[in-house]
């Protein structure tokens, strides 16, 4: 077994170096974001895969999204296949990092609280991505999303959904909220399960999302400050429509999910 034997001063040190040169490049990325919303998304925002091929806004989504996590010290592992679009992507949700991880592999409008809209510059970047905004809670609220995540779906573009209704905090998958599954089946569209996984040396690592009562502005100078990490984007076998109804369809997803999270055996 093998012996950490930094001493906690030279842990952070590293910590502050890695301030030093990831912040000034944090910033710069961030003008990109500004230049790729105004400049494309605004224009172009509702375009959507031909083919099986990407549109330009999406690939750039993808790029950008890449970019942060390298930012972060986080290298990308894709495991498995998108589906083509449109498609329900469901995943686990630890952290406020997860939408740029699944968008590293496939752009989709996401589903997101609707306290982010009011947030300055990322309300509004989030909405030039597509993002559609959700008051948690309401019922009316949560009857109006899904009737705009049925006419995404049905218009060709792929929506992305934490099925959990929150994020969780030390690795800990909760239930998955069923209702929001009924999207696929009026859309007629397949649901495929993601699951999300920070990893060192193969073994997953549950600390790297948020932990309990920690903030975002925490979470995200802790990640910023960090180590380099894998990130793993685990593509699912798609659960079919079910005879027994969207709570069979949300327990499947929640199995694959919880499957894909363990550490396997060397």
């Amino acid at each position: 077994m093998s012996i950490d034997t930094t001493t906690a001063a030279e842990r952070d040190l590293l910590r502050a170096l890695r301030y030093l040169w990831r912040v000034p490049l944090l910033l710069v990325h961030a003008v990109l974001a500004i230049l790729l919303a105004g400049l494309v998304l605004s224009w172009s925002r509702d375009r959507v895969m031909r083919h099986g091929r990407e549109p330009l806004p999406h690939r750039l989504i993808r790029l950008w999204s890449l970019g942060l996590m390298w930012i972060f010290g986080l290298r990308a592992v894709r495991v498995g296949q998108p589906l083509p679009d449109p498609v329900l992507f469901v995943a686990n949700h630890t952290s406020w990092i997860d939408i740029e991880l699944l968008h590293s592999q496939r752009a989709a409008c996401f589903v997101a609280k609707a306290e982010i809209a009011d947030w300055p510059l990322v309300g509004w970047l989030a909405a030039s991505g597509g993002t559609i905004f959700h008051r948690r809670g309401s019922n009316y609220s949560l009857a109006a999303v899904m009737q705009v995540m049925v006419a995404r779906l049905r218009a060709g573009r792929s929506v992305a959904v934490f099925p959990e209704g929150g994020s969780g905090y030390n690795g800990a998958l909760r239930v998955f909220h069923a209702r929001i599954f009924q999207a696929a089946l009026d859309a007629e569209v397949p649901v495929q399960p993601v699951a999300l996984r920070f990893a060192r040396g193969g073994r997953r690592i549950v600390d790297a999302g948020f932990r309990e009562d920690e903030s975002f502005g925490a979470n995200f100078l802790r990640l910023l400050g960090g180590p380099p990490m894998d990130v793993e984007v685990h593509f699912l076998p798609v659960v079919p429509p079910s005879h027994e109804g969207r709570r069979r369809m949300a327990e499947q997803a929640r199995e694959r999910i919880a499957a894909a999270l363990l550490d396997q055996p060397a």
